[in-house]
């Protein structure tokens, strides 16, 4: 089951929301009677009966389409559970039971997303082994690095170990940040977890963040992803020039406003409730070098490897080329178990590595407008090496893209291409941008805020705004067949 799905929205989502509320009414009566002295707030608050529901959800939500995975997912909870009270019980057994517990994730981890990757590099090398086809539990990769956050903050005591398992359960399983992030640290939800409070303006701003995000990966990302595909998969034999560049923008722009999109998503379920999540995304395409790039895009993901992983190493203090190859080879393998994604990783790590002694130090002096076409024609040669995992159909891709394809360099599908999507076009290159901001600065400039009519319009606006997003949507998923996420699948 995925955010952007009819029967999700239609069914799932209003089914936890009513549930959800009335398990709310349940915990004020419950806590009314436990603590009548307490103020409103203090017993509005505290979420026993909402926690029951949106775990119960959250499994289904995973289950739905992978039943047997759940179980695997509930057993790594229960592993880290019981580090963590191993730490909080026995301090003189911190340091092995951090690395027994961090050891066990990644064995779970490394089980079923690189046991067939490594085995078919021993089979290609001349050693007869059988590779293992190992089906991949969705959202395992976001799980276990949550997990991994868990055990390494209390074992910093950066937070406290979690007395109930139904409480860890929840911080892992939480069905919008489950499948395809943002990486929430523990620590970031841990007061959240059993105490919390939504407000009439969380809801509200909540709703409008889900919409926004549902409009990016519907209206946008699938309609791009459609392109994509049509160039860079069905077409890719007789691809030409233009088209190669034409389906990679297309792929630029559509994992951009996928990955985000959902992001949005996620950001806006979680505010409903009262969690507030990490943003993960803060307009990645406005870059101005590749070290700005990635401090834009997946954000979550960088600090988890530059807190857990480099500063560990060393960071900047030695050794700093060894240790920017090892976080980015790391974040390639992260993305997948294959070739492709290493030399991705590698290929970003290496730049930014670069960019210090180049780029970094002498970015004033550098016209920015040139910087940033600099940056964006590496971030769409990334995306080059990350969509293809076949190493003859990439190599056929590049080659193609500079000019040395054997079908020229200009037909009438790329033209079609372009003038037919004109305005998805123009779309997309307008959303990378922080539109929200300008409106939001021009519309506190003409109209005083605080005032009943700034208050008045800026409703107005969201209001019309989520009736438009969700109408296009819900067209454009009617009979929709390309409408998966595509970071389910890291």
């Amino acid at each position: 089951m995925v955010f952007s799905d009819l029967f999700f929205l239609f069914v799932f989502l209003p089914a936890f929301m009513l549930l959800y509320r009335l398990a709310g009414l349940i915990d004020t009566r419950i806590n009314r009677r436990r603590h009548p002295a307490a103020g409103d707030d203090a017993v509005a608050s505290t979420h026993p009966a909402r926690n029951v529901v949106l775990i119960l959800f959250s499994l289904l939500f995973y289950s739905w389409g992978e039943p047997v995975y759940v179980l695997l997912m509930i057993a790594a909870v229960l592993v880290n559970y019981i580090v963590g009270r191993i730490m909080m019980m026995h301090p003189k057994t911190r340091k092995p039971a951090l690395i027994t517990g961090v050891a066990l994730n990644l064995f779970i981890l490394g089980t079923y997303k690189y046991t067939g990757f490594l085995a078919g590099i021993l089979k290609d090398i001349g050693i007869p082994v059988d590779v293992p086809q190992i089906g991949l539990p969705i959202g395992i990769s976001f799980y276990i690095f949550q997990s991994i956050s868990y055990l390494v903050d209390v074992y910093r005591m950066d937070s406290r170990p979690q007395k109930s398992y139904a409480s860890l359960l929840l911080y892992i399983s939480m069905f919008p940040q489950l499948i395809a992030g943002p990486i929430v640290r523990y620590g970031t939800v841990e007061k959240e977890i059993n105490t919390r409070k939504a407000t009439h303006e969380d809801v509200a701003d909540g709703a409008f963040r889900f919409l926004i995000g549902l409009g990016k990966k519907v209206i946008l990302a699938n309609q791009l992803g459609e392109i994509a595909t049509h160039f860079l998969a069905d077409g890719l034999p007789s691809l030409t020039t233009s088209g190669a560049w034409v389906g990679i923008l297309a792929f630029t722009f559509q994992i951009y406003f996928d990955f985000s999109g959902y992001s949005d998503m996620a950001i806006g379920i979680g505010r409903c409730m009262g969690f507030h999540f990490p943003e993960n995304f803060n307009h990645p395409y406005c870059c101005n070098s590749i070290t700005d790039f990635w401090r834009r895009w997946h954000m979550s993901l960088g600090s988890f490897f530059r807190d857990y992983v480099y500063i560990p190493l060393g960071g900047n203090r030695r050794r700093q080329w060894l240790n920017i190859l090892v976080v980015w080879m790391l974040t390639g393998m992260w993305h997948g178990a294959s070739w492709n994604f290493i030399i991705w990783g590698l290929y970003f790590g290496i730049i930014i590595f670069v960019e210090k002694f180049t780029i970094i130090p002498l970015q004033r002096k550098i016209p920015a407008p040139l910087l940033h076409v600099y940056a964006l024609i590496i971030v769409v040669i990334g995306w080059g090496i990350f969509y293809f995992d076949a190493m003859e159909s990439m190599t056929h891709f590049f080659r193609t893209l500079f000019g040395g394809g054997e079908h020229g360099h200009w037909n009438f599908d790329t033209e079609a291409a372009i003038f037919d999507n004109f305005w998805l076009w123009i779309s997309a290159i307008l959303f990378c941008m922080p539109v929200r901001s300008w409106v939001g600065t021009l519309h506190d400039r003409l109209i005083p805020s605080g005032t009943l009519l700034h208050a008045g319009i800026s409703t107005s606006v969201k209001v019309a705004g989520c009736a438009i997003l969700l109408l296009l949507s819900v067209t454009l998923l009617i009979g929709a067949t390309n409408n998966a996420f595509l970071y389910t699948r890291f």
